[in-house]
């Protein structure tokens, strides 16, 4: 389907979610579709604690939806709260999705044109002419956000927050994340297949919690350590010995880590980095959930990728010759240390990597 097919799809599939809307909720559709947040918020606190009011208010009537928008963003009603959630997390979710749109005004005048097909094919049930002057009027006010109309909020009491899309695959980790949280410290394990977005998702929760994040790629086997019987153990490829003695086992004693990185240029060890953790430190990376290490973990989370998915982002991400490394090397260990320690498994929770 193309972008305007879409349009039109998600347009009516939100029509048929909210018959009683009014044309100015349609405007708030497509404002939020191509503009996201409706406006800046001056801090993450000041997020979570408008967010803690508004649902305190609306209690009960709360809505879990997940709504998708046309475009790189999605509605989350505040009934998410309810699944772990914290204000405060929906509340950084919220103010990170905050940014210009510099392509905003141009998309909302084509979901404009593609609503204006809708109603004049009586899909849309508005009259034409109070469509196109309203669309008119919109415009001379260079389309800023719009209210819903009082029709709507009295009859589906909308309770939501529009945030990125790239972190709604996310937000059943983050409600584990939360509810670990409120009671101590976490040591979260990302586990999963090249690929399948570990790094990824690590940059993003060290974004969203200003967390402590750890990688296995910086625990490399040393030149020494790289013989065929270690290369025959499930799991053999990575210093696990040192990652062990240098992180996990400091930081399960409430110690600061000083732990060295490998350079994979030199295949030598940097200069030690004192590391103090903080309230939540990630661990991301293959061979993360080995059973050495998985039992100093609070929660771990498997990212899983099909096999297409997979190689085609390691063929757009690689040199023709890096890819084949991939294909020949690195993935045929990776898949013998998840079949034989029944990684996948062993985990807490599975999420799927998307394209």
């Amino acid at each position: 389907m193309d972008r305007h097919g879409r349009t039109r799809a998600l347009l009516i599939k939100h029509y048929q979610s909210y018959p009683d809307m009014e044309i100015t909720d349609i405007f708030k559709y497509i404002h939020q579709s191509s503009f996201g947040c409706e406006h800046l918020v001056s801090s993450p606190a000041a997020a979570a604690e408008y967010i803690q009011r508004e649902a305190e208010n609306v209690g009960e009537l709360l809505s879990d939806k997940i709504e998708e928008l046309d475009g790189d963003y999605c509605r989350v009603h505040l009934g998410i709260l309810k699944s772990g959630i914290s204000a405060e997390t929906l509340g950084r979710l919220f103010f990170l999705s905050a940014k210009e749109e510099e392509t905003g005004v141009f998309d909302v005048q084509k979901k404009l044109s593609a609503a204006k097909e809708l109603v004049d094919e009586g899909i849309l049930p508005f009259d034409g002419y109070d469509f196109l002057m309203a669309c008119e009027e919109w415009k001379e006010r260079r389309y800023p956000p719009l209210h819903h109309s009082d029709r709507f909020r009295a009859g589906y009491r909308p309770a939501y927050r529009v945030i990125s899309r790239r972190f709604v695959p996310f937000l059943p980790l983050f409600a584990r994340i939360d509810t670990l949280l409120a009671t101590g410290n976490v040591k979260l394990a990302v586990e999963g297949g090249s690929a399948s977005g570990k790094s990824t998702l690590g940059e993003l929760l060290e974004g969203v919690y200003d967390c402590t994040v750890f990688h296995m790629d910086d625990f490399f086997l040393r030149p020494e350590q790289r013989t065929p019987e270690r290369f025959a153990e499930p799991g053999g490829n990575v210093d696990r010995e040192r990652f062990l003695k240098e992180v996990l086992i400091p930081m399960s004693q409430g110690k600061e880590v000083l732990y060295r990185r490998f350079d994979c240029s030199t295949f030598t060890l940097q200069p030690p980095v004192a590391v103090k953790p903080q309230q939540l430190t990630v661990i991301e990376g293959a061979y993360s959930m080995h059973p050495e290490l998985s039992g100093y973990y609070d929660l771990s989370v498997y990212l899983d990728i099909s096999p297409e998915l997979q190689r085609k982002r390691i063929q757009k991400r690689n040199s023709p010759a890096m890819a084949e490394r991939f294909f020949n090397e690195w993935i045929p260990l990776e898949q013998v240390y998840h079949e034989k320690l029944n990684v996948k498994s062993r985990c807490n929770l599975v999420l799927n990597a998307e394209d």
